[in-house]
């Protein structure tokens, strides 16, 4: 098991990688990332920073139980949502953790998931911001993608950012389980953004890439008729071979 030490590195670096505003996944403050300590505490992105450029200082050690509170109960008020967020730091600091860090706590109690990166992919949000969004993004249409990115994505439907996104996360979570039997590998949320669950730093990176990449696929099949979706006898074979096994866990940086 990674030490404390080794997690916020690991993060920093997932981080500058999702930052590098020539791969177009966020510009400014945008986005978020985190990852998992123990089931006490975990790292989150403060609120105001940049993921390019971001340090240990600008990554905030939150308590898990004090924010995975916050999912139940009434709706919160900005006030309430801001004074429990700051209730929930490890340490006080110079930064508060993000807006979104209700969901980063829920997501990183599914098993298997200790990375988080949330962004805002230029290619992705074109999508995204679309009336046809979950339409066109309901089929798989190549076999890399299923690799790096499951047999679907979760869906949400717009939400405040905060306790009633979170909440609305948490919904899509579980019933994508129900349905597939397995966890999200990707989050596609309507009008916002792009969630990456990953075992290790390594995979919230193929997964953001390998969306960026299908993205911009699914647009230009437009250009020739429009998507040729693959079958679920194809996708389901995808899943299921030996070798691909063999590749994900590679892609993972296992």
């Amino acid at each position: 098991m990674a030490s404390r030490e080794e997690v916020l590195q690991q993060l920093i670096e997932m981080s500058h990688w999702l930052g590098v505003e020539s791969r177009g996944l966020v510009i400014l403050g945008e986005g978020n990332t985190s990852a998992r300590v123990s089931d006490e505490t975990f790292f989150v992105k403060a609120s105001g920073t940049c993921l390019g450029t971001i340090t240990a200082e600008g990554l905030v050690e939150v308590n898990a139980p004090k924010v995975l509170g916050m999912l139940e109960g009434p709706e919160l008020t900005d006030d309430q949502i801001k004074a429990n967020l700051n209730a929930a730091m490890v340490q006080e600091g110079k930064f508060l953790p993000s807006i979104e860090t209700v969901f980063h706590a829920y997501l990183l109690t599914i098993p298997g998931v200790n990375f988080v990166g949330h962004t805002h992919p230029v290619s992705v949000l074109g999508i995204l911001c679309s009336s046809e969004w979950r339409r066109i993004t309901d089929g798989r249409i190549f076999p890399d993608e299923i690799v790096c990115c499951g047999i679907a994505p979760a869906y949400v439907e717009y939400h405040d950012p905060g306790v009633s996104l979170a909440r609305a996360i948490r919904k899509a979570v579980e019933d994508y389980i129900k349905k597939y039997e397995v966890r999200p590998k990707a989050i596609l949320m309507q009008n916002h953004g792009l969630i990456a669950l990953g075992s290790t730093a390594k995979e919230v990176e193929s997964i953001t890439q390998m969306w960026d990449k299908t993205a911009k696929a699914l647009v230009g099949t437009f250009l020739f008729g429009g998507p040729n979706y693959m079958s679920k006898k194809h996708v389901d074979r995808i899943c299921t071979r030996p070798d691909e096994e063999q590749r994900k866990k590679l892609i993972e940086g296992h």
